[in-house]
């Protein structure tokens, strides 16, 4: 049985925009959160984080009218419904700068952890091909606009999300071998890494999955039910890196002090094992207690061989006060 017009694109389009706000809701929650709790971090942070968020309303928005415009202003209208408008074609440029973006982030992220420049310039590379063939993704569905011919530009989708892939995989991988290889040996410490560990994986993974399953549906079905996986792609992306940032709260070395930026050293190697990267300083309190070692017999040769014997050296708080922080 032959499926309608609005059942070839429409439904699944409908079915990814409903995932698409679900996420931006959520968005809109980590952003609030972000800027309520963090209001410490650098000024560049805040304003990308801005730029998301921005960028992920306008999808949202152009998600919203395409699919409101479809179904309810050309209700019942076959011809209309056969073909992609230009709001259409927003869908895939945005996901792909929105993606692109987040991990160019990343790949900074990378790049301040591990140090490690043939990472960070896959990550790059990786990126911005990505978000370049997105663009093409974009150009291609205004030259051809007809749904069940997308396939026509499939050389460009496959290196989008390929590339969009494999970054997400580079990046989640950098950050598990450096952190994983750099633990210090001390269990509160070790802890804070596991738990960095885990949000990395879970975080780099959904996305890279996502776009793999995107890939396939666009690859293997004619119809549009890869859109289902599509449309709410950016927002995945968005909220990975949300999740990230607001996490920071969490890791904590015990209940007094607060791992924001750390530079975790290890006792056994001697050498800085791992950056916590953050935007805002700890502050660590330290008590202290000032002692005075006093001769009683008031002798200036305090360490000759003959003189050291039979001295008293009483341990005596200093009247200067008990603690210095």
């Amino acid at each position: 049985m032959a499926l309608n017009p609005a059942q070839v694109a429409h439904g699944p389009f409908l079915i990814g925009v409903i995932f698409n706000i679900v996420l931006y809701g959520i968005m809109m929650t980590q952003t609030y959160l972000y800027y309520t709790t963090y209001k410490s971090d650098r000024l560049w942070m805040k304003l990308f984080v801005a730029f998301l968020f921005i960028a992920d309303t306008l999808n949202s928005v152009f998600d919203l009218v395409y699919i409101y415009d479809s179904l309810v202003n050309h209700f019942g209208d076959a011809e209309f419904l056969t073909n992609a408008t230009w709001v259409f074609g927003t869908d895939p440029a945005m996901t792909g700068i929105i993606g692109g973006s987040v991990q160019l982030f990343f790949a900074w992220r990378v790049h301040v952890v591990s140090r490690n420049i043939f990472a960070v310039s896959a990550v790059v590379l990786s990126a911005v091909t990505g978000m370049l063939a997105s663009l093409g993704t974009s150009i291609g569905v205004g030259i051809v606009p007809q749904f069940v011919q997308f396939q026509k530009f499939q050389v460009v989708v496959i290196i989008w999300l390929a590339s969009a892939t494999i970054a997400d995989v580079i990046i989640s991988m950098s950050l598990v071998w450096h952190l994983s290889h750099h633990k210090t040996g001390f269990a509160a410490t070790d802890d804070v890494i596991n738990r960095i560990i885990r949000l990395t994986v879970q975080t780099g993974m959904i996305t890279a999955i996502w776009a793999v399953v995107d890939l396939v549906c666009y690859l293997t079905i004619t119809t549009g039910i890869h859109l289902i996986f599509n449309v709410p792609l950016a927002k995945l992306y968005t909220n990975s890196l949300m999740s990230s940032l607001n996490s920071r709260g969490g890791w904590k070395f015990n209940r007094t002090s607060e791992s924001s930026v750390s530079n975790i050293k290890s006792a056994h190697r001697g050498t800085d094992v791992v950056q916590l990267q953050s935007t805002t300083r700890p502050e660590v309190f330290v008590h202290v207690e000032s002692h005075e070692m006093i001769d009683v017999d008031s002798k200036p040769d305090l360490f000759s061989q003959h003189g050291s014997q039979g001295k008293v050296w009483p341990d005596q708080k200093s009247s200067k006060g008990d603690d210095v922080v």
